[in-house]
């Protein structure tokens, strides 16, 4: 799980380094379908990350992984973890 998910994010190595603001948009809001995102992402301490912080909209810019939320707990959690390691940076 956690190798898909570096492999995910690493994936774009060589290309465009620019984030699709619309795509990673598009995401949140399919995500927002699900209670368990909606209380990480109502959560004040975690809001912020979703407009700032470069890795976790990296994560939410793959289809791949976004998808893979929806469906997976163990992607949520990975995802929960991601936002906490950036919190706690």
């Amino acid at each position: 799980m956690i190798f898909e998910i570096i492999a995910g994010l690493l994936g774009s190595i060589g290309q465009d380094n620019s984030l699709d603001t619309r795509k990673i948009d598009k995401h949140i809001e399919e995500l927002k379908k699900h209670k368990w995102f909606i209380e990480i992402y109502n959560d004040e301490k975690y809001h912020r990350l979703f407009f700032g912080n470069r890795p976790v909209r990296k994560f939410l810019q793959s289809r791949f992984l976004t998808k893979r939320m929806v469906t997976n707990p163990n992607a949520q959690k990975a995802f929960k973890s991601l936002l906490d390691k950036q919190l706690n940076k």
